[in-house]
Order: C-alpha cells, then structure tokens, then sequence
C-alpha cells in the first residue's frame, strides 16, 4: 500500500484527525482569494472537500489527484492561480527556494500562499527531535539551491525549514523571492495536535475534546506560540 493511500483510509477512519485538519483548512480559507487555487502537495486529497475550485497536484500520483508534477517544476502558465496553497509540504521539497520562485510565477498579481507548517519552538523541538521520525536540523540553510535529484525519495524533509524561512531567514527569502511579501504569521497548536498523533492510528484525545481544545489553543497563540506551538500559518502575498 502506498503513502497516500494509507494516509487517506487513517483519515476515513479517525474523525479525531479529520477535526484537527478540518480546523486547519477552515483557517487556511480565510486567507485565501477568490479564484482558482493551487494545492501543493495534495497527498490523502482531503483539501479539496473544503474549497472544490481546486486544482491538486502531488509528486506521488493517486486517483483523486489531478495532476502529478513536482512543486519544483510546475507544469502551469504565468499567472495561472489565485492562490497557492499546501499544508505539511515545503519541509519535504528539496530545495524550497526553487519551489517559492515558481509559486510567484504561476500566482496572478494579488494572489496569495498559504501554507500550514510545524513550527520548531522550545516546546515543539523535544517533541519533533524525541518521538517524530523526521528529522529536525535548525542549522540548514533552507535557501540552498542545485541539481534536483530524480531519485529523491519525496518523504526525505526537514520539519525546521519553514521556522527558518519565516524567521531566522525572512529578510534572506525576501531578497530571493522578492514577489512575494510574508503578510500573515501564525502559531498555533499546543495539545491537540500531538496528542492525536497524526497520522498514526492511535490518539489519546477523545474526538468530543477535540472542538473545544483547538479554540481554546487559537485563542492563546499570541500568547503562547512562540515558545509552545506546534505548527505555523503562513500567508504570502504576491506582488500586484
């Protein structure tokens, strides 16, 4: 069985993580412009059922996935999209610049990026270092460009590629993709998250929970997030 059919009948079958992800969309949407949208990434192709006007892509071909390419080299026009959206994917490409640059070229003036990341934070970093099986190396240079390599395994990452990108390196990634301006930087999630263990098929937060820990998690992020969340909202805007 391959991954992205195992990851979608985890998903049909718990509605814990269906929740968690389903408050990630519904969070992703409000960022997003009218218009056809891009998804990067698609994998389970579960972002779909929340904003139909989707186009999904993903390296790894599926039957629910309309077209297979990698986010390197998107196979669109300029200016094709509205937005462009993904969520646990920038820390698995190769070399994230490379995909940034061509987001901006396939976006139409105005559009916007929206991505849902982990977030590296005193808090996060035990648990993605300790008991995630990707790997977490903070001393990446996540702008680092070359060769893409065919034989990649698309599941290789670097869970702190997008922290650096919107933090340490942010002024660095302006200069590099200069079409595209960070407008929107949250971070969120601090129970709920790892408490359901992903995509795994364990949980060890009752589905009845789940609604009421994620609002109140929102609701301390400001306070929070920056040393206790698990993931970050980030929303990119191009240049009109």
């Amino acid at each position: 069985m391959d991954g992205a059919t195992n990851y979608r009948e985890i998903w049909n079958a718990k509605p814990v993580l269906r929740a968690i992800y389903g408050d990630i969309y519904r969070r992703m949407m409000t960022s997003i412009a009218p218009g056809l949208t891009l998804e990067v990434g698609g994998g389970s192709g579960n972002f779909k059922s929340f904003a139909p006007d989707t186009v999904t892509t993903d390296i790894v071909s599926a039957p629910w996935i309309d077209v297979t390419c990698d986010a390197q080299r998107l196979p669109f026009a300029d200016c094709t999209f509205a937005n462009v959206v993904m969520v646990d994917v920038l820390h698995h490409i190769e070399f994230p610049v490379r995909a940034l640059k061509e987001f901006d070229r396939v976006l139409k003036p105005g559009g916007r990026l929206v991505m849902c990341e982990p977030a590296i934070t005193p808090v996060s970093w035990v648990f993605y270092k300790l008991l995630h099986p990707e790997p977490v190396d903070m001393s990446a240079d996540p702008l680092q460009d070359g060769t893409i390599s065919p034989d990649k395994d698309p599941f290789d990452s670097n869970q702190a590629i997008p922290t650096l990108l919107t933090g340490r390196d942010r002024l660095r990634l302006a200069q590099a993709v200069p079409g595209l301006a960070l407008a929107r930087l949250e971070r969120f999630s601090f129970a709920a998250y790892p408490l359901s263990g992903g995509f795994r098929p364990w949980s060890l937060i009752p589905a009845f929970a789940v609604e009421p820990v994620l609002a109140a998690e929102w609701a301390m992020r400001r306070l929070f997030g920056p040393i206790a969340a698990f993931r970050l909202l980030a929303e990119y805007r191009k240049n009109a």
